[in-house]
């Protein structure tokens, strides 16, 4: 790239002409902010753009987001219709949401369900309070490693609140193994990914499951991770 930035490959998991699926590498934002860091939404449009060399503006619709540390699976409309429609699908809870996750301490319950009212406040950080929104998870634990004190569980988000994972299980004494923001102090790279995503496409109404293994980096060579992403 012309100002020095190194050239970032997408990894493509599916696309047609209404839709796009890609992995989220870590640490890049999903949208723009302040810092002006490199964004997943810019360099989808850039990929469109180059590919089907299209002139002027591409129109890439911003579904859902990750937070900045955290990768996985995101799906992005190609058209303003598309992103309608798969907006719609969020607001009504259809796009299903499953991420994997290595936790501090062994959980003892097989499964459960965490329930708390989240409220973000102004700093940029989130908490548990009365007066926020309601916040819901469901949450099973896959495998357990007693010698590191870690669980390894999977995810399923049954709303969107900010940060919600990272302070829901921090606030049930079991914070993200590397969550510089809930959790101990750990300068590691968090242990949170978006690895499973559902939804109805928007066009041909078929149902659309993607699944991705994380990196086999940092926390997740402590868990057997593979066997548990089919």
């Amino acid at each position: 790239m012309e100002d020095g930035k190194k050239e970032m490959k997408i990894n493509i998991l599916y696309e047609d002409n209404h839709i796009l699926v890609v992995e989220k590498p870590i640490n890049i934002l999903s949208q723009s902010d302040n810092t002006k860091d490199m964004d997943l939404l810019t360099l989808v449009k850039k990929y469109i753009k180059e590919k089907y060399q299209k002139p002027g503006n591409v129109y890439v619709g911003l579904i859902h987001r990750l937070d900045r540390p955290v990768g996985g699976i995101m799906v992005f409309a190609k058209t303003s219709k598309a992103a309608s429609r798969l907006s719609k699908q969020v607001q009504e809870h259809k796009i299903k949401k499953y991420y994997l996750a290595i936790v501090n301490g062994i959980i003892k319950q097989e499964k459960g369900t965490f329930e708390d009212k989240i409220k973000r406040l102004a700093n940029g950080n989130s908490v548990i309070r009365k007066d926020g929104k309601m916040a819901r998870l469901d949450y099973e634990v896959l495998e357990r490693n007693k010698k590191e004190n870690m669980s390894l569980v999977k995810i399923s988000l049954k709303t969107g609140r900010h940060h919600q994972i990272r302070v829901q299980f921090s606030n049930h004494q079991h914070p993200l193994c590397g969550d510089q923001r809930y959790g101990k102090e750990d300068k590691t790279q968090i242990a949170l990914y978006a690895y499973r995503l559902e939804f109805i496409h928007p066009t041909t109404k078929q149902q659309m499951v993607f699944q991705i293994l994380p990196p086999k980096t940092g926390y997740w060579t402590k868990f057997t991770v593979s066997n548990y992403v089919q």
